[in-house]
């Protein structure tokens, strides 16, 4: 059978990763919840209507200084899109064309159609940026990217599906290593600020990648290691420039590093694996917190690949850590990351270091820094495969099909999540009414102010007060967040109870503010009127 030519070779394979995401983007997600409009029927639920409100109060601001600051939400001082997850670089995309877009419209669903079509196109890129070329191993990194459990079992977190960036970090390094240059650390240095403007976890993993390149070069003695550690220092200072300027710097979070870390046994632990998930019914965890957030199943054609490569080319995967030792030690370095200070193997804890360093609180969520790992082990297994004898690049192509059916249960689950249609747990159309004739809404109790256990439910109710404010979006005086500068935000809340209305104001009331409103507030018997659990707050021409 005559060869491709290379140029066929390389059309056909960004085609078919294209016309893959394309149609898995198709398949898993509904319309409506790619291209939302203001009005719908059904309320977001959890963080994806947290980073809805945040994308929709952005757009619906004036541009200020920093760029990711919304005022229209905890006014005076604003909102950094940034501590919600409103995913910056895409938001101030769309801010520059709001005038194109319908009413209430975010791009949150949007994104996920983009991180999908995003991800096989970018697996291939890094695959050729290894040097194979050939379609077949391009078809199969293709299947296999696009069905990396740890991936697909983004739900809720619409930036954190950008595992592309994870990709596209890996396709640098390797020609970093390769033929490092001016314009190629320059590139290299912008793809990690829109990392960063994507997601600040996924910036840590991608400098973590980037940073083996100059490593890599001098564990080989290359002189070039030099030219390397200067490009890594001025790629490092575009991101802590931005940063600094973006109001990234000072953000503290809730803390609990190691809360939702690796379990040693999650990377072969099947769990919603077509083939093998009768022996995984539910996630492993050791932590007590589920072990959603280290889940790293890496796929049954995944794991067969790795099996292959140490039984029948030993030597070859030695050579490859050798020759990228640099990157072995990075991966090595984000797994312990992973793990974290708590190390837990089924449902046991081997080994408690006791509290981590303060810096590390930032990252609580340790079990994602493995997903970098997933994807050099992928890439790994694609450049190997296809050097075996005569059924190589089949070899990579059955990876892929094998790993494509074994996500199946995940795709399902996804789309599942994506298809829900959860009802109003408020009076939406009345509250709608409301919203349209005020100038301003105060939701009481605040954020600050819900607590932990919450006993009212006064959170999602919360959440879907500000999913309908956020439609047009009227000023709000709160917002749950991930990340803040400074302190926690204290609860102050008997302050703004204690304060009459003012005229424009809209005061919706909680259950779990209901008594002290109707005992503190000026005029709550006669400006408060209930809706359903709520109380709804105005003042009313007489």
């Amino acid at each position: 059978m005559r060869a491709l030519s290379p140029r066929l070779a390389t059309a056909l394979s960004y085609l078919f990763a294209l016309a893959l995401g394309v149609v898995l983007v198709a398949v898993v997600f509904p319309t409506e919840f790619l291209l939302p409009r203001a009005g719908m029927g059904w309320a977001p639920q959890g963080d994806a209507a947290q980073h809805a409100i945040t994308q929709r109060y952005f757009l619906g601001d004036a541009w200020r200084w920093p760029p990711l600051v919304a005022r229209n939400l905890i006014p005076p001082e604003g909102l950094n899109i940034a501590f919600s997850d409103g995913i910056p670089l895409q938001a101030m995309l769309l801010k520059a064309l709001r005038g194109l877009l319908p009413e209430g419209f975010h791009g949150i669903g949007l994104w996920y159609a983009i991180a999908w079509v995003a991800q096989p196109v970018a697996a291939v890129w890094c695959l050729r940026s290894a040097g194979e070329t050939r379609l077949l191993p391009a078809i199969g990194i293709a299947l296999a990217a696009a069905s990396m459990p740890a991936f697909i079992n983004r739900y809720g977190h619409a930036a954190l599906t950008g595992h592309f960036a994870l990709f596209l970090a890996l396709g640098l390094y390797l020609r970093l290593v390769r033929a490092p240059s001016v314009a190629l650390w320059a590139a290299a240095g912008l793809a990690m600020v829109a990392t960063l403007l994507i997601h600040p976890y996924l910036a840590a993993m991608a400098l973590a990648v980037l940073a083996a390149a100059p490593l890599t070069l001098l564990l080989r003695g290359d002189s070039r290691w030099v030219g390397g550690a200067s490009g890594m220092a001025v790629a490092v200072a575009l991101v802590a420039g931005v940063m600094l300027a973006f109001g990234y710097v000072g953000a503290q979070g809730d803390g609990g590093f190691g809360q939702f870390a690796l379990n040693l046994l999650s990377p072969v632990w099947p769990y919603r694996s077509w083939f093998l998930g009768a022996l995984a019914p539910r996630e492993v965890d050791a932590t007590g917190h589920g072990g959603w957030e280290g889940y790293n199943w890496l796929g049954l054609g995944l794991v067969l690949a790795l099996l292959a490569m140490v039984v029948l080319r030993p030597r070859a995967v030695g050579a490859l850590l050798r020759r990228h030792a640099g990157l072995a030690l990075a991966l090595a370095g984000l797994t312990l990351l992973a793990v974290s200070f708590r190390v837990g193997a089924g449902s046991v804890i081997l080994l408690d270091l006791g509290p981590a360093p303060g810096f590390l609180e930032q990252f609580r969520a340790s079990g994602r820094f493995f997903w970098p790992v997933g994807c050099a082990l992928l890439l790994a297994a694609a450049v190997l495969l296809p050097r075996l004898p005569r059924i190589g690049p089949a070899a990579v192509l059955a990876m892929g099909l094998v790993q494509f059916a074994d996500a199946a249960p995940n795709r399902a689950a996804i789309a599942a999540w994506a298809d829900q249609r959860p009802d109003w747990v408020v009076d939406a159309p009345a509250l709608r009414r409301l919203l349209a004739e005020a100038d301003s809404l105060t939701l009481l109790p605040s954020w600050p102010c819900v607590p932990p256990r919450d006993p009212f439910g006064d959170h999602l109710r919360q959440l879907q007060v500000l999913t309908l404010a956020a439609e047009r979006p009227v000023p709000a005086n709160t917002m749950y967040v991930a990340r803040w500068r400074g302190v926690r935000p204290a609860c102050a809340d008997a302050a703004v109870l204690a304060t009459p209305l003012a005229p424009g104001e809209l005061r919706i009331i909680l259950p779990g503010a209901r008594e002290q409103a109707l005992a503190t507030m000026p005029g709550a018997a006669r400006d408060c009127a209930p809706m359903g659990e709520l109380l709804a707050c105005r003042i009313t021409p007489r």
